[in-house]
């Protein structure tokens, strides 16, 4: 009986672990767009968060609130946890423009796509979640918040550099 027992947890445990790391992985990947989120905002100087490059494109604050909001959106199918904010754009919320209210809300929306996927069980990665016209698994939905975030990260890159500012760092790692 001892070696079954054995065995078993032999067969289990690797499972269990790749699981967990996928999620470990995930939390990774987000605490590192949290930090570099933090650091676009930390570089744009207060007085030019409603600074836009041109018309007909969101300003600096509006690019990093639209970024928050996708992050809700996207890790909550994914998550499953209700999506903090509800029905609320915060992108065009004029109470929250001023950068100390972009920092707060940018990092409220990683710390909530962390929180979610931390109390995500595994097994419900291959889950699909359909919103609107699109059927994509749970993973998908998570992976999705992330890759939205750095798209719109990426032109905050060009709203710096018209400041003269250099963008921070990537972060690979």
């Amino acid at each position: 009986m001892k070696n079954l027992i054995l065995l078993f947890s032999c067969l289990i445990g690797p499972l269990g672990f790749a699981q967990n790391a996928t999620i470990d992985h995930l939390v990774a990947d987000f605490e590192r767009s949290k930090a570099m989120s933090m650091e676009y905002i930390d570089a744009m100087p207060e007085d030019q968060f409603n600074y836009k490059p041109t018309e007909g494109v969101r300003t600096f604050a509006a690019q990093m609130l639209h970024g928050a909001q996708g992050t809700i959106g996207l890790a909550a199918n994914g998550t499953g946890e209700a999506a903090i904010y509800g029905d609320v754009n915060i992108e065009q919320e004029a109470s929250f423009q001023s950068k100390s209210e972009v920092r707060r809300i940018v990092a409220e929306s990683f710390d909530f796509a962390i929180a979610g996927i931390q109390n995500m069980d595994p097994s419900k990665f291959d889950e699909v979640v359909v919103r609107g016209p699109y059927n994509v698994t749970r993973l998908g939905w998570i992976q999705k918040a992330n890759e939205h975030v750095g798209h719109h990260r990426g032109q905050c890159a060009i709203y710096l550099r018209m400041q003269g500012i250099t963008p921070p760092a990537y972060k690979l790692f």
